[in-house]
């Protein structure tokens, strides 16, 4: 079990990635607390995930990690629940509708940085002095190959993504001396909810167009992006922090 005895909390937990994360995670021994805006989301993640156990080893917590308050009571709920934590994956993520440059108001940028980057720094600022406490842990952020290889028409969204890499970058620069280990994923574009709502025009047609840019010739399932995150996080990676692993069929070559 390569997460025996762990402990960690996952946003955006209820569909998508996060989901496919908080999964893998309780399959290799950890406990998991899923954080969602969408409680009933979180719910049925948690429930599918105990009753696969025979266990409860997963807990939904309502959150929107765009508030610090959010953040604080979620890990404040998942410490009493667990009695720590060892792992905090940001996951959570807007996107925007395709647009340009020029037509991007303040409130979408304000919005977009702060679920993509701000949330980041919130977690961070609530778990790292848990992490210290336990001898250490580690910080997982799911960013974007927009972060690397950015595409048209998305100034909001690619640029919350090349900031949340700096942040998490900065992060591991500044704690890695306290054994916290700060590392980011960029999916590419994958089968989640999300990619339907910021897409305009025939979902069919969108979704080919997206896989006409990945060599390997599909979009990424969450299976994809949890099989990094499990060696980003486990024992085996602990001396691996600040690095960033573009998950993405060869998109960003």
């Amino acid at each position: 079990m390569r997460l025996k005895d762990k402990v960690a909390v996952v946003t955006g937990g209820g569909s998508g990635y996060g989901e496919g994360i908080a999964k893998a995670f309780c399959a290799e021994g950890c406990k998991v607390a899923i954080l969602d805006r969408a409680l009933p989301a979180a719910e049925r993640v948690a429930n599918e995930i105990n009753s696969a156990q025979g266990a409860t080893v997963a807990l939904a917590v309502q959150c929107d990690v765009s508030s610090a308050a959010d953040i604080d009571a979620a890990v404040t709920r998942t410490v009493d629940a667990f009695g720590g934590v060892d792992i905090a994956v940001s996951n959570a993520g807007v996107s925007q509708l395709p647009k340009s440059a020029m037509k991007v108001t303040a409130e979408e940028m304000d919005h977009t940085f702060a679920v993509n980057t701000k949330a980041i720094l919130f977690m961070a600022q609530r778990v790292i002095p848990e992490f210290r406490s336990r001898g250490g842990g580690a910080l997982l952020t799911i960013a974007s190959t927009a972060a690397v290889r950015p595409r048209p028409g998305m100034a909001a969204y690619n640029s919350s993504k090349f900031a949340a890499v700096g942040l998490s970058k900065t992060l591991a620069l500044e704690f890695a001396r306290h054994s916290v280990r700060v590392n980011v994923i960029c999916p590419v574009a994958g089968e989640t909810p999300m990619l339907d709502k910021y897409m305009t025009g025939d979902p069919a047609q969108n979704r080919q167009m997206l896989v006409n840019t990945i060599p390997m010739g599909r979009l990424a399932q969450p299976s994809d992006i949890a099989a990094a995150a499990l060696y980003l996080v486990e024992d085996a990676s602990n001396f691996v922090t600040g690095t960033v692993l573009e998950v993405d069929g060869g998109r960003c070559i």
